[in-house]
């Protein structure tokens, strides 16, 4: 890889916090401080763009010509919104990337957090070198899903909103970080839960493993052993870092 393409700068918008930094794409791994602000109240578009603008300007590169890459918790087409998960609702139908470039005077790739944190694991973590289907999920508001098939991602699979049939409500309604949380479940209730969602998709894909991620991974020790699977289930070595890496890979290629 070219000195000049070992760098990249990528954000990770959530519905709380908007994370940065700089990343290095041969290791995959963050070179600077990761900078974060809060979300904006109300997460409208300009109030995003300026948190966007104030984390870059933190991170000294607002003027930077490194590929820039940008995660958002939505289905992205053609560089478009189409969803808005704990967002405001004007982002559905938005053009998001083209109103970025235009208010960060720069080209960026704009694309949906789960698919960037499955990139993330795929080519620097938990996925690196596996043959076949990789399903990363990420376990906590709701449940967010990437799909990479030979290392090549499938963007935008919505699998956190599996329905649950006879019961109402999708998965993630039921088998969320937040479901436990909610509920005020144990580990072990929790995975009883998890362990129908894991099947569900299994049947579904026949994945040659799970990656799971969110912050819950942290600790996986207290819940990943107690479900039964055929594929392997490990959790994800990124965690919190791999929106801002696999934004960065992106915007790279």
């Amino acid at each position: 890889m070219a000195a000049a393409n070992r760098q990249a700068i990528g954000v990770d918008i959530g519905g709380t916090g908007i994370k940065a930094g700089v990343v290095d794409l041969v290791e995959g791994r963050l070179i600077t401080d990761r900078i974060k602000v809060a979300t904006p109240p109300g997460a409208e578009p300009k109030d995003v763009l300026a948190a966007v603008t104030q984390v870059l300007e933190t991170l000294e590169v607002a003027d930077s010509d490194l590929p820039l890459g940008v995660a958002f918790p939505a289905i992205v087409k053609g560089g478009r919104t189409m969803s808005a998960a704990n967002v405001s609702d004007r982002w559905v139908g938005f053009a998001a990337e083209k109103f970025f470039e235009q208010g960060l005077g720069r080209d960026i790739t704009f694309a949906n957090d789960a698919d960037v944190a499955g990139v993330a694991e795929q080519r620097y973590g938990a996925a690196k070198g596996v043959d076949g289907m990789v399903v990363l999920t990420t376990l906590g508001t709701g449940i967010g899903t990437a799909l990479v098939y030979n290392g090549i991602l499938v963007p935008n699979t919505e699998l956190g909103h599996i329905q649950r049939a006879n019961h109402g409500g999708d998965a993630e309604t039921y088998a969320a970080f937040s479901a436990k949380e909610r509920h005020g479940l144990s580990y072990e209730k929790w995975a009883r839960r998890l362990q129908w969602y894991y099947n569900y998709v299994e049947f579904l894909l026949s994945p040659d493993l799970f990656v799971v991620g969110g912050g819950v991974s942290k600790h996986s020790e207290r819940f990943l052993p107690l479900l039964s699977l055929r594929a392997p289930i490990v959790p994800a070595v990124h965690r919190n870092n791999a929106g801002i890496i696999g934004a960065a890979a992106l915007a790279a290629d």
